[in-house]
């Protein structure tokens, strides 16, 4: 009985029917007396560099003999007659397994240009979303060969993604989480570990915006903090750094920050406030993959950054985040509070990496208590999916391509709305910086004869989404009404972009004809007012 893996001769016709000539195939499928097939070439030079080719060896054997190496040609199937085969050889299972994810390779490609290209672009009828996926067959690639391995929890493909983002950002330690927002609780719980010299405790002072965000401000408030708020520039949406000084005191012990929409905060005089009082300071760079500050990239300033991958942000894995930070002991922290709290550090799928699993003494626990099932932390189960992992890596080999897209397309309306700017005050780029842009933000000056409402109704009817900054002024929501907190100076700033600020989209799914049509909307909408 024939199987999957199995090698065969076969006497096949020639195109012109007459001849027969004999071949040597490999059966991917047996039903009844047909099987499926797939041809095997000893033509390695012709069929090599095809993504449709795998090579095999004589050493990939579990039966049989090869005389040289060949290529399995994963396009050429046929259905054959098992009983004109003779069984002549067999695969082993790797190759086998490698065969056949080849194939589920072959197919998402088809699948990808068949179902998934975008439509054409019709100006005015083709919604223009402000963010969204942008993706090809590799992530789709990536996710299926992830989902054979059937890892499903965290596992290699994680690895591999913290391995690209650490090397990418330049930090020593990447610590993979669900989301951004879990990724900003990490960082923040993580500063109230024991293991550190100087923790965080419920009382303390936190210093940061109410322009932005829930999920920045959230943990200060879970964590039992007072937050203490500053307000922002109209112009880079950031706090100044007198600012920020003018808010400490002796109970502040922490500066937690977001790089608005792309744009870094000042982060020099920033760096020289916390080393000056001895206070953290955490990035918020979910909104801001690959600006730079000083020539450096954001996420590597901070004791701790925070990183999210929702499918808004700079690149995707559906859902998804991480922790950035050079400091071994605050990455032991926030592993242990992502992993339910545990002292044990060993990677899914690993057991004893300490050398001593039966030899810890910790708490009132008997010592030689196993040391996967020792917290010191009490901590939260907030492990992604190795799927995800495995999307997000193929993003990454196109995040060079997404930054270059968004800068490209904040430039263009930047130039075009130049004439414009007795209505419109649109973010600029901190001094010292090269924002990836998250948006193209934009505020309504006072004396314009128009209200934010007419401008985004507008543009809504004309097909194109807008957002505002996230919360507003956070402290006008219903959840942050009543927290305990501090206002230094005022938040007049924050209250005029709540009230008259918005952003179109910059992302590279937005190409140079979208981003034409965009600025020939706008254009329209203030010549007519």
């Amino acid at each position: 009985m024939l199987k999957p893996g199995d090698i065969v001769l076969v006497d096949f016709p020639f195109s012109n029917l007459k001849k027969i000539k004999r071949r040597t195939v490999l059966v991917l499928d047996v039903s009844e007396q047909d099987i499926l097939t797939s041809y095997i070439t000893t033509k390695i030079s012709k069929y090599i560099n095809r993504e449709t080719s795998v090579r095999i060896e004589p050493e990939d054997l579990s039966f049989g003999r090869m005389k040289s190496s060949s290529l399995v040609r994963l396009e050429k199937i046929n259905y054959i007659d098992s009983r004109f085969c003779k069984r002549v050889a067999a695969l082993n299972k790797n190759k086998l397994d490698e065969i056949l994810r080849g194939y589920s390779k072959y197919f998402t490609r088809k699948h990808y240009n068949n179902i998934h290209k975008k439509e054409r672009f019709i100006p005015g009828q083709t919604r223009i979303p402000y963010a969204g996926r942008v993706y090809d067959e590799k992530e789709l690639i990536n996710l299926i060969d992830s989902s054979l391995d059937f890892w499903l929890t965290l596992g290699p493909w994680g690895e591999r993604f913290e391995s690209a983002l650490t090397e990418y950002i330049r930090v020593k330690y990447t610590v993979l989480t669900n989301s951004g927002s879990s990724a900003n609780l990490l960082a923040f719980a993580a500063l109230f570990s024991p293991n550190l010299e100087r923790p965080l405790q419920a009382g303390d002072e936190v210093i940061t915006t109410a322009a932005g965000f829930p999920t920045t401000l959230s943990p200060i408030v879970q964590y039992g903090c007072i937050p203490v708020f500053v307000d922002v520039e109209l112009e880079t949406l950031v706090p100044k750094p007198d600012w920020i000084a003018d808010a400490v005191t002796e109970k502040t012990r922490a500066v937690f920050l977001a790089h608005t929409l792309g744009n870094p905060n000042y982060i020099n005089e920033i760096q020289e406030i916390c080393k000056l009082y001895n206070l953290y300071f955490i990035e918020d760079n979910c909104d801001a993959l690959g600006s730079k500050y000083d020539g450096k990239l954001t996420g590597s300033f901070g004791h701790l950054a925070t990183q999210s991958f929702y499918p808004a942000h700079h690149i995707t894995m559906g859902e998804g985040g991480a922790v950035l930070t050079n400091d071994p002991l605050l990455r032991r922290a926030v592993l242990s509070l992502r992993d339910w709290g545990r002292d044990c550090w060993c990677p899914s799928g690993s057991d004893n990496t300490c050398g001593k699993r039966f030899g810890w003494k910790l708490g009132d626990l008997p010592y030689g208590y196993d040391h996967k099932y020792i917290y010191s932390h009490i901590g939260y189960n907030l492990k992604p999916l190795d799927l995800q992992a495995a999307i997000g890596l193929a993003q990454m080999e196109k995040l060079p391509q997404f930054i270059s897209a968004r800068r490209q397309n904040y430039k263009r309306y930047a130039e075009a709305l130049i004439p414009y700017q007795d209505y419109l005050i649109f973010q600029r780029p901190t001094p010292n910086s090269d924002p990836s842009w998250f948006l193209f933000f934009m505020t309504i000056q006072n004396n314009a004869p128009f209200t934010r409402k007419d401008f985004v109704t507008y543009l809504e009817e004309n097909k194109i989404q807008t957002r505002m900054l996230f919360g507003g002024n956070l402290l006008r929501q219903p959840a942050y009404q009543h927290i305990p907190h501090r206002v230094v100076g005022d938040l007049k700033n924050t209250d005029k972009i709540m009230r008259d600020g918005f952003g179109v989209g910059v992302y590279p799914g937005i190409t140079e004809e979208i981003a034409g049509y965009i600025i020939q909307c706008i254009k329209k909408f203030l010549e007519k007012v």
